[in-house]
């Protein structure tokens, strides 16, 4: 896999009674791999504000560690059958989420990665919704097909 990467991100969240949300962004990011973890970096922008967050995506086997800093400050474990807690710092204060993951699958090919990682979403101890993301990552010359 190359340095320069785009990565598609599409996340579903099916809360109680209200339906689905599903969201989709395409970014360009770069890409690394270290001691068995692929690591991708990115920056991010948020609506009606002038500051960026910076993210960083771990994956390694059957875990996924989310950290963004800037605007926005978290580190979220996404780990196969656990729960992790986290404070959320956000513009708008801070939040206690808890992420308890079901299922992490990585699929790897020479200029493909896809991570699909199922989980319950809680803030301050309160179930919010089921959550499913999906990421891919391509050397940018290849483009990224909408999934």
């Amino acid at each position: 896999m190359t340095k320069e990467v785009l990565l598609s991100l599409k996340g579903l969240q099916m809360e109680q009674g209200d339906g689905a949300e599903e969201l989709e962004t395409i970014t360009p990011a770069r890409y690394y791999h270290k001691n068995g973890s692929h690591y991708i970096v990115y920056e991010e922008m948020t609506e009606g504000f002038s500051d960026t967050t910076r993210n960083i995506i771990r994956v390694q086997d059957s875990c996924v560690e989310v950290s963004k800093k800037g605007l926005v400050n978290v580190r979220m474990l996404f780990e196969q059958n656990r729960k992790n807690i986290t404070s959320y710092l956000t513009p708008y204060g801070n939040i206690l989420i808890g992420v308890d993951t079901g299922s992490v699958q990585v699929q790897e090919k020479e200029n493909q990665i896809k991570v699909e990682v199922a989980y319950t979403l809680e803030a301050n101890y309160q179930y919010l919704a089921d959550c499913k993301i999906e990421m891919e990552l391509r050397p940018r010359e290849e483009g990224i097909r909408l999934m």
